[in-house]
């Protein structure tokens, strides 16, 4: 089993990336979709979440309200610190069963947008770093997803810097271009990827 770290800044395309390798074959373990799946109604995580934080973090349905629990812990560290030490562990645990369940020459892509910021770099085989330019990225927000400028900017500057993300990378796949551009580096990659696991 081939470990791998995926990452990249927002805007930058790792979703597509991922969509790609996915399609081709990868075992795809999204750190993201874990974390919603973690706190959905009627779990421990939720029950956990609501114990630290109150009712007031629920939505009508009885869901997470993020809007409303993000307002809370990206003003405070420390509220941010408690979230994380309940999320993170059930994130952790949930891969950790999806990557066992994987076949033995599977290629396993972790999906983790916080990959550089959190340090784990070390947790997988190699990293892969889907890169643009800045104002690549600032456009594609503001273009694309409809982000203002200013909200933009902000999201950009509360992740990593770009040559941190870089100084981590194994492979970089420059997403600097049009989707069309991207296709053919992706599938030789994956082509990289599949004859190292086949290796063991």
């Amino acid at each position: 089993m081939l470990k791998v770290g995926l990452t990249g800044g927002i805007g930058a395309g790792k979703s597509s990336v991922s969509r790609l390798l996915d399609a081709y074959g990868a075992v795809l373990i999204d750190a993201d979709q874990i974390a919603r799946e973690v706190v959905a109604p009627g779990t421990p995580g939720l029950a956990a979440v609501v114990e630290a934080f109150g009712e007031e973090i629920l939505a009508q349905d009885g869901s997470l309200d993020r809007p409303r629990l993000g307002s809370i812990v990206f003003a405070d560290p420390e509220r941010l610190a408690v979230l994380n030490g309940i999320v993170h562990p059930l994130v952790g645990a949930r891969s950790a069963e999806l990557e066992r369940a994987a076949a033995e020459d599977a290629v396993v892509v972790h999906d983790v947008p916080l990959l550089a910021e959190n340090g784990l770099a070390p947790l997988y085989d190699l990293v892969i770093v889907v890169d643009a330019q800045p104002e690549t990225q600032l456009d594609r927000l503001v273009r694309l997803r409809g982000m203002s400028e200013d909200d933009a900017r902000a999201r950009m500057a509360a992740q990593a810097t770009r040559e941190k993300r870089l100084e981590i990378a194994d492979i970089v796949i420059d997403n600097d271009g049009p989707l069309d551009a991207l296709e053919p580096q992706v599938r030789a990659v994956w082509e990289q990827l599949r004859t190292r696991a086949a290796r063991g």
